[in-house]
């Protein structure tokens, strides 16, 4: 107001004192645009007070000689009350703006906080710290359900549009003024909204996972159908068959014993079938724990060598280098797994023998099963271990081309002996299988000492 008042005295040079009026409407408006209403109203009267005082004749009293100066001076305090009431509407609009816009930021955090997440338990404590930060308090805690406040501590409870309490935000007590008001009208309602979201978001995604959980479990009934209605049905069918033409009187002794290989043979196929759910089930249920103990990885691969097939044992082709030492594991789940792989290499070998050849390189026990079949394509080799999963059919394999169990049976026991397995193939060139077992360090037994 003083340097309105002071710049008038230069101007009354350029223009008459009256009109001059004008240049106290800058200071009232930066008034009431910062500071409000009241000071503006202030101001304007105080302008109105310093024109006449200053300016108006008679010059240093509270008095207007010439009427008509009256006018003026009401005229200029109108106009300046009213342009400090608009720059007050203006200034309430803007702070309502930027509060809007500050509110809408925070929701904003607490969604991406709340819903951008994998679970919404986990996100509690990220959100608490944005409404902390927000509010300018000390501290505040999310948790879900009812929680409790004390003398200390707030607790105000969020709630679903149903009225069901889904959490309680835990904040410091004595918030006070504009923060306590924004906690309850704002940050309340807001984040109730989306910690119901959150939360029906949690539950979706549960029901979709125990879905996909139930999908995947029908598939594998439904493989298991698939390959008991025919693997199974195919040696039950030769048995019956064989045992209903052993009841009849016309047969010779030779096609008596024919028939009796056949019902030994098919029993035999059967029971391996069936000891392979066996293993799987167990392997996919958790309980096929390890036995470790001490062995000969030479001996297992003989023993495997036998149980693939007793008959064609000579067509595998064993070396084993002479520094590989024995291994902890456990050696009837290693024969076991060995024995699959050996028989799936003897399917697709097409009559040509298997090698089997152990080494060591480094901590690990490599043993190497190659076939001369025809390969596996790379889009096939993760596949193969697959439960029930059956590759294409090659010309070389055999006829029965196998339940889809055997490698699958072998990857889970090498594993659980803390093995691994891959494959390397060359379409048209054979497959060779790795096997990797680790190596661990013998104990040493401790030298007995003689009494002194």
């Amino acid at each position: 107001m003083a340097g309105a008042t002071a710049a008038i005295y230069p101007l009354k040079l350029l223009a008459p004192v009256v009109s001059l009026s004008v240049v106290y409407l800058p200071a009232v408006l930066l008034v009431s645009a910062y500071w409000g209403l009241a000071l503006g109203l202030g101001a304007a009267l105080l302008s109105a007070a310093e024109f006449n005082f200053f300016h108006l004749p008679p010059v240093g009293r509270f008095t207007i000689a010439d009427s008509r100066n009256w006018v003026a001076l009401a005229a200029f305090t109108v106009v300046a009350v009213v342009a400090g009431t608009m720059a007050e509407v203006a200034r309430s609009r803007a702070l309502e703006a930027e509060r809007g816009r500050a509110e809408a930021d925070l929701a904003a955090a607490l969604a991406r906080e709340l819903l951008a997440g994998a679970e919404t338990r986990a996100a509690l404590g990220a959100t608490a710290r944005r409404i902390s930060e927000a509010l300018g308090i000390s501290s505040a805690a999310i948790v879900l359900g009812r929680g409790e406040g004390d003398e200390r501590r707030l607790a105000l409870p969020l709630r679903a549009g149903d009225g069901v309490q889904l959490a309680t935000l835990i904040v410091p007590v004595g918030i006070k003024g504009p923060a306590a008001q924004r906690l309850r009208e704002q940050v309340v309602p807001a984040l109730s909204a989306l910690v119901a979201i959150a939360l029906r978001r949690d539950a979706m995604q549960a029901a979709a996972v125990e879905t996909e959980a139930l999908r995947r479990s029908d598939d594998v009934k439904t493989a298991l159908l698939r390959a008991v209605s025919h693997d199974l049905r195919t040696p039950l069918t030769a048995i019956v068959a064989a045992g209903h033409a052993l009841g009849t009187g016309s047969l010779t002794a030779e096609e008596r014993t024919e028939l009796s290989s056949a019902v030994v043979d098919e029993g035999e196929r059967l029971a391996a079938l069936v000891e392979k759910l066996l293993d799987l089930s167990k392997l996919q249920a958790g309980r096929a724990a390890p036995r470790r103990d001490w062995i000969s990885i030479d001996d297992v691969l003989q023993a495997a060598r036998e149980a693939s097939a007793p008959a064609a044992a000579s067509d595998v082709r064993m070396s084993v280098d002479p520094d590989v030492p024995e291994l902890r594991a456990d050696a009837a789940q290693l024969e076991r797994a060995f024995a699959n792989l050996l028989e799936n290499a003897r399917r697709y070998s097409g009559g040509q023998p298997v090698s089997l050849h152990v080494r060591r390189s480094g901590s690990r026990v490599i043993v190497r099963v190659v076939d001369r079949g025809p390969g596996i394509e790379p889009g096939e080799r993760e596949r193969i271990f697959e439960p029930f999963y059956r590759g294409p059919r090659s010309a070389s394999a055999e006829p029965w081309a196998g339940s889809g169990l055997g490698l699958a049976i072998a990857r889970g026991f090498i594993e659980a002996n803390g093995g691994s397995i891959t494959v390397e193939s060359l379409p048209g060139q054979g497959s060779s299988f790795l096997v990797a077992l680790p190596i661990e360090p013998e104990p040493v037994a401790a030298a007995a000492t003689a009494p002194a």
